[in-house]
């Protein structure tokens, strides 16, 4: 295209203006459709987007202006009215999870009752029975799911997701049959604090559900980080079970740890048997950085809540045929995470080589 008088230069100088004033008036019809009292659907439809494409956006989202993407959620329950700035007097700087049955609910109360309002409560519920626990106050202001026979890491995969529970500082992922007289809730967030300790647990009574020394409670030390399981167990003391260890009983993660952790939970191994001994993955240098508290401590009154809820197989009795799945996933885990060292480090040396 010619215009008279007007040079090249001049010419592209003045399409760039024309393009820029397009941009300008379509950007403030958009401001006036979004800012108006009064929405008009027919304005909605007529206003003319320029395109965007940003690369760096959130997958899926990139044809999105980045102001408007919020790539993270919470868990914090808001009202229906009101300024959405002053739905919340406070919000929940830690979260703690039961997977439950209504069997334990005096078990689940005692517990919930030691934790402050810092702390946002979420149930499971394995038994599909929820309007129950409405005879409790402390309930109505919980956030319940409910999906029949179903472990807690099964709800973990799907329902707290990092990008789900970022507001978080720290996450328990709790069993439901823990005893909790010498716990308190602060004084262990302020210990683990103090220590550093990303992926942690509280100290077990010793006479109680132990499995592991590890996790067995010391009454001379605070925080313990090292064991000796059994001699000729570690013949690297920097590693499981001697340490960089907690059982997957009672685990607390910070949000670091869990946005690591989350991705290595497998979507069909349910029981997260095996789990315990790849945390260290997620965090270092992991003996460091994985403890257990000794001066809070819990009671595991090893109660196979979960393990009735299963069914007969092969002959087996419904708890028994649970704890056989259980070993066979754990198995499984271990067969996957070294097939997945093996593929990475193949992959490694074929780059290297060129």
């Amino acid at each position: 295209m010619r215009v008279p008088g007007l040079l090249p230069q001049q010419l592209w100088e003045l399409l760039l203006d024309f393009l820029l004033i397009s941009l300008l008036s379509n950007v403030e019809n958009s401001f006036e459709v979004g800012s108006s009292g009064n929405v008009n659907p027919e304005a909605l439809g007529s206003v003319s987007l320029f395109k965007i494409y940003v690369p760096s956006n959130p997958r899926g989202a990139e044809l999105l202006p980045p102001g408007i993407i919020v790539s993270e959620s919470d868990l914090y329950l808001r009202r229906l009215w009101g300024d959405p700035s002053e739905d919340l007097e406070k919000k929940p700087k830690y979260l703690v999870t039961f997977t439950v049955g209504y069997d334990q609910r005096h078990n689940i109360n005692a517990a919930v009752n030691k934790f402050s309002d810092d702390f946002a409560i979420l149930l499971f519920h394995y038994d599909g029975r929820t309007s129950e626990w409405d005879q409790y106050e402390w309930s109505k202001n919980a956030i319940h799911v409910s999906v029949m026979k179903q472990t807690k890491w099964w709800y973990a995969k799907r329902f707290l997701h990092p990008d789900i529970v970022s507001a978080f500082e720290y996450i328990f992922i709790w069993d439901e049959d823990l005893g909790v007289e010498h716990f308190n809730p602060d004084e262990f967030i302020n210990i683990i604090k103090k220590h550093g300790l990303e992926i942690s647990q509280p100290g077990l009574e010793p006479n109680n559900g132990l499995t592991w020394e590890m996790t067995k409670r010391r009454g001379d030390s605070e925080v313990h980080m090292v064991t000796e399981e059994k001699p000729g167990w570690c013949s690297d003391p920097h590693l499981p079970p001697c340490a960089a260890f907690v059982e997957i009983m009672a685990p607390v993660f910070s949000r670091e740890a869990w946005r690591c952790v989350w991705h290595m939970i497998q979507n069909d191994l349910v029981h997260g048997w095996g789990l315990d001994f790849s945390l260290r993955r997620c965090v270092e240098p992991a003996h460091e950085k994985i403890g257990v508290v000794d001066s809070q401590w819990i009671v595991h009154q090893v109660i196979p809540s979960l393990g009735l809820q299963g069914e007969a197989d092969n002959g087996q009795e419904p708890w028994d045929a649970v704890r056989t799945r259980c070993r066979n996933e754990w198995a499984e885990f271990q067969a996957r995470m070294n097939d997945a060292d093996k593929s990475y480090i193949e992959g490694l040396n074929n780059y290297r080589k060129g």
